[in-house]
This record gives structure tokens, sequence and C-alpha cells, in this order.
């Protein structure tokens, strides 16, 4: 997959200094192009700083550790696909086909680059209490895309049902479970497609 472009976060978004969302988009970028080239290993806080040209103890009180990054950049690029994606009309005749057209659109994109996925995946996987709100932001963001293919509604839009809500967010979790496996060994990419229509299609049954 293409090195995604950055834009700011939703933290990014809401607050700061046009300087300080630019030098938080050059630590996003260099974590990018390092994860891309080498893996989860790759990742080392002294190379993004010099990588993105900021003070380590900067990317510090941006990001307090690797896996905060990591997380924060796994949901950067959710951000992006749930904004592309909220431009354009999902194919598809049912609830199923479209998300199904949408995780598996998803998942080619982030296998065609399996270092960089590697790397966001296991900061996830490796994740503590301390990266919560990282964390939520990836749900958050997940959720958005599939609750988008569903209904044509992002997350935030009031006509949604808990229902809806609660269909997405099952639905998010167990494709992101699939890309651990798949990240990790597990299955292969056609084992992993196959089990996410097996789970959409039970789920979403209309």
């Amino acid at each position: 997959m293409t090195t995604p472009s950055v834009q700011p976060d939703k933290a990014g978004e809401n607050g700061g200094s046009a300087a300080q969302r630019e030098r938080r988009k050059r630590i996003l970028d260099a974590t990018y192009d390092l994860a891309s080239s080498g893996g989860f290993d790759a990742v080392q806080m002294r190379s993004i700083a010099e990588n993105a040209d900021v003070a380590l103890g900067t990317l510090y009180r941006y990001f307090p550790s690797k896996i905060h990054l990591l997380v924060s950049a796994l949901d950067v690029q959710f951000q992006e696909a749930a904004q592309r994606l909220s431009e354009r009309q999902i194919p598809g005749d049912t609830k199923a086909d479209r998300v199904l057209y949408v995780l598996k659109r998803l998942a080619r994109g982030m296998q065609g680059d399996a270092k960089l996925t590697e790397a966001l995946t296991r900061a996830f996987m490796f994740a503590d209490s301390s990266v919560k709100t990282e964390i939520h932001a990836v749900g958050i963001s997940m959720t958005s895309i599939v609750t988008h293919a569903m209904t044509g509604r992002a997350v935030d839009d009031e006509q949604l049902t808990d229902e809806d809500i609660a269909i997405a967010r099952v639905l998010g979790d167990v494709w992101l479970s699939a890309l651990v496996s798949w990240v990790t060994g597990r299955s292969t990419a056609a084992e992993t497609a196959a089990h996410m229509d097996t789970a959409v299609k039970l789920i979403l049954r209309d």
C-alpha cells in the first residue's frame, strides 16, 4: 500500500497551532516510512525524531511511547479510509455486500504493505490501558467505516440506531482480529477473506 498522505488526527484537528499540527504530520510521515521499510522493529523513537526533524523530548510530548505512536498512525489510516469512503457510493445490493466490499478492499490495501501493516497491527496487539484513548479512536474510525458501508451514515449520525452501531463494532472487531491472524501467520490472505465473508453474512442476514 502506498504510504498515506497524513492528515492531522482527531486530536490534532481539535487543538494546537498550525506549527504543532505540521510537526505531528512530520512525525507520522516518518513513522510510516520507517515501518514500511523495516516493520515494527525499525520504528525507534530516536530514528523517528531524527527523520521528522524534531527533538526527542518533543516527540515524547506528542507520543509517550512507540506503541502510542503506532496506534495513532493506525487510526490515521482508518480515518483516511473513512473519509474516502464517505465521498463515494459503496457498491452492493445488500448491507452484507457493501460491508464485504469495504472490508476486503481495506484488507487488500493493508496486505499490500506487509511491513507497515505488521508494525501497526503489532502495536495494536501490544497496547495496554495507557493507550486506551488511541485504541478508542481506532475503534471509532473502524466503526464509522462499517456504518457507512451498512447505512451510508457516519458513526456520529443521529439517525443511526444503537443496533447499527453495535453491529458495526462487532464487525470491526472481527475484521481487526482477522488482520491480527494474518499478520501473525495464523491465516493466509485467502483464509482471512473467507473468515470475514462468513462473519459478515452470519451477522447481516438481510
